[in-house]
């Protein structure tokens, strides 16, 4: 089969998670048993310090934004991603929470952002660069948005290094999350795309090279969970 073009893929991609955003919070707590909060806050953890401005890319549901602001009471965050309907789930959260006047949500792709050169502190995007097709563009356009010395900060699923943890983890990931995660949010396509997605995606040393092409310095990475989980954390240049 034909590898799809990049506008082809990102297509893709906004179908699939326009299918799955009324469960998509219910899927990720189940399916990662919960683990994914922590390393959300994780992330949120190695935020500079600072009153800051914050762009969140990939934003989903809005986790990510809810964490930074009751990390970061003081903080101003604007959310974007490419599926309106993934927006749409998160704006309820906002005014159940309060943050409405504090979150701002838009529909806006990684690749193409309609901000301003540097208009903010951070950028942090989760569990969303896999799904990026033109990755380097995207990476270009963080370091583009983000002030002098701001800071980027990546996170997404990694294969753990571990021989043993990799194998179990693949049973999981081929067999029982495609499975579950398709019963309960009704998109199989979904729930096949993220394994293979994972596997695709550049090794931490490779990911890490590309964020200092970009213009990062000081890039490093963190694993979470044996591996499972990765953070990528650099500074512009």
């Amino acid at each position: 089969m034909a590898t799809p073009n990049p506008e082809e893929r990102t297509r893709s991609v906004k179908r699939m998670f326009g299918a799955i955003a009324p469960r998509y919070d219910l899927i990720n707590r189940i399916l990662s048993f919960g683990v994914d909060v922590g390393w959300r806050r994780a992330m949120v953890r190695n935020l500079p310090q600072g009153k800051l401005r914050v762009l969140d890319l990939a934003c989903g549901t809005a986790d990510v934004a809810i964490e930074i602001l009751r990390a970061r009471p003081d903080a101003l965050i604007f959310g974007a991603d490419l599926s309106l309907p993934m927006l749409r789930a998160g704006r309820p959260k906002l005014i159940a929470r309060k943050m409405e006047d504090a979150i701002y949500l838009a529909a806006a792709s990684a690749e193409d952002l309609p901000y301003a050169d540097e208009t903010f502190d951070a950028v942090t995007i989760a569990f969303g660069i896999r799904n990026v097709s033109r990755r380097e563009k995207a990476l270009a356009q963080m370091a583009r948005v983000v002030k002098p010395g701001g800071k980027v900060l990546v996170l997404d699923f990694s294969l753990p290094p571990n021989p043993l943890v990799r194998r179990l983890y693949g049973f999981y990931f081929h067999r029982v999350l495609p499975l579950l995660g398709g019963l309960i949010s009704g998109s199989l396509e979904a729930y096949r795309y993220l394994p293979k997605s994972v596997e695709g995606f550049p090794a931490r040393k490779e990911f890490a090279e590309m964020m200092v092409r970009a213009g990062f310095g000081e890039v490093a990475w963190v694993d979470y969970t044996l591996g499972v989980a990765t953070l990528y954390g650099g500074v512009k240049i």
